[in-house]
């Protein structure tokens, strides 16, 4: 028997008879290092991309835990939309088939809240939520978490993205300090390991996605002769390697922001990050490009300081850094996660010092390429995957993210997985969506109501 065969841990037999004739044998890395903790009652922290096969993971360990007998909420489980909200409630049946009588329950915003308050009335076992709608329930007493035992935060990073720390903060105030919880996400931000800090117990990390290593970034070096070359060679290799995500670094304020300009002239989504900005243009500048709606950042070493972006596809040194630990430091910003990233870095006859100082530090020759073909200058540059909304309302105006994610996927509106990042500020909100549901969504915020009342939406050109 291999030690990732379920029938090693210690599952009620009625869940491992289900898990066979559901064809489940051996578990994922993910299910093999969490499971046994989680049974044990451990607080875990996992960290795993979508399809690694989580919700199993916590699904088998509160049935696991479950008295069915006693019919009170003993579970919540946290999704940021209600399409993942659907899906790990049908996840939990399907595991849940060969237990009689356990009802789960889904509250979600975007839908009506009358039936979900006689739905609540009729009790539960499993409650499967979004943040804004949970809280909404707990602030009108029609939903209650004094028998909570499990507590389970999934995809957390992009319940933070989609502007839920409050939200969740509220919520947890309320559950039982005795409790079990389990915080999945695909990254670990700064502010999960705060929320982790201050939510969980003692909790046992566990890491299935493989992180950054040098082998994941190929760098390639092009000589150029003049800014005008050098302009040339980044459209040439933006259009051949066609990045959804990429920093272009310049050492100067003022180079930063012509690159940008020119870069926006040829048709490409590019933004200037520098020190001149007023603060406002430098949330505005960082919102678009976290959230997918600007695909190029044209920026100085200063202002990218601090740039919490985990998933740049590629780099591009406008030239080369003043010093080789920058150097290091730019290009450690792309092929993080596990994923591939790529380095390229344009140098003249000038900067030959530079390039010997380069080789010296990274151990290797440094060869210059041939740049691609002048063919590729007939194709159309990539538009980004996403569109930003600015709302002219924010937490002054007491706007939620779950104001927001109700207003665009309620009735007639768009899906909840064409919503992207939510950023709150003081007097404006900002929504990204898909460049599709573009028109549909702003209709929706412009037409409908939060709080009671109509904002000002615009769409923030890139």
């Amino acid at each position: 028997m291999s030690q990732t065969d379920f029938s090693t841990l210690d599952l009620h037999p009625d869940l491992l008879k289900n898990l066979e004739t559901l064809g489940y044998s051996s578990m994922t890395p993910i299910q093999a290092q969490s499971l046994p903790l989680i049974l044990a009652g451990k607080d875990v922290i996992a960290q795993g991309k979508t399809g690694s096969g989580k919700t199993a993971a916590f699904g088998l360990g509160l049935l696991n835990a479950l008295e069915v007998k006693r019919f009170r909420i003993q579970t919540l489980v946290l999704c940021p939309t209600r399409e993942l909200a659907d899906q790990v409630a049908k996840e939990i049946r399907k595991l849940a088939r060969s237990i009689h009588n356990i009802k789960v329950l889904t509250l979600c915003g975007g839908m009506p809240f009358g039936p979900q308050i006689g739905s609540l009335e009729h009790g539960a076992h499993i409650v499967v939520g979004t943040p804004g709608r949970i809280e909404e329930h707990l602030r009108k007493g029609t939903l209650r978490l004094d028998n909570v035992k499990n507590l389970i935060l999934d995809e957390a990073d992009r319940m933070l993205e989609m502007g839920f720390q409050s939200a969740i903060d509220a919520i947890i105030d309320l559950a039982p300090k005795q409790r079990q919880t389990l915080l999945f996400s695909a990254t670990f931000p700064e502010q999960i390991e705060s929320i982790a800090n201050n939510i969980m117990q003692q909790p046992v990390r566990v890491e299935v996605a493989s992180t950054h290593d040098n082998s994941s970034i190929s760098q390639h070096f092009f000589k150029v002769d003049d800014n005008e070359q050098r302009m040339l060679a980044l459209r040439l290799l933006l259009l051949q390697h066609r990045p959804k995500s990429s920093v272009v670094f310049c050492n100067t304020k003022r180079e930063a922001q012509e690159v940008a300009g020119e870069l926006s002239l040829l048709g490409f989504s590019a933004l200037a990050l520098h020190g001149d900005l007023e603060q406002r243009e430098r949330d505005q500048t960082l919102v678009q490009f976290a959230n997918n709606s600007a695909a190029i950042l044209v920026a100085t070493d200063v202002a990218a300081r601090g740039l919490d972006i985990d998933s740049l596809d590629a780099v591009f040194n406008y030239h080369l850094a003043r010093d080789t630990e920058v150097h290091v430091h730019r290009i450690g910003r792309t092929g993080r996660a596990g994923g591939k990233g790529i380095a390229c870095s344009f140098f003249s006859d000038k900067e030959h010092y530079k390039v010997a100082l380069l080789e010296d530090y990274l151990g290797r020759s440094i060869n210059d390429e041939e740049l691609p073909s002048m063919a590729l200058l007939n194709k159309k540059p990539a538009a980004p995957l996403m569109a930003t909304l600015q709302i002219d309302g924010g937490k002054k105006q007491k706007v939620r993210a779950g104001d927001i994610l109700g207003a665009l996927t309620g009735e007639n509106g768009i899906s909840g997985s064409q919503v992207g990042k939510i950023n709150l500020f003081d007097n404006r909100a900002y929504v990204a969506v898909e460049r599709d549901a573009l028109k549909h969504a702003r209709k929706k915020l412009e037409h409908g109501k939060m709080k009671g009342r109509s904002f000002r939406v615009r769409h923030l050109p890139c």
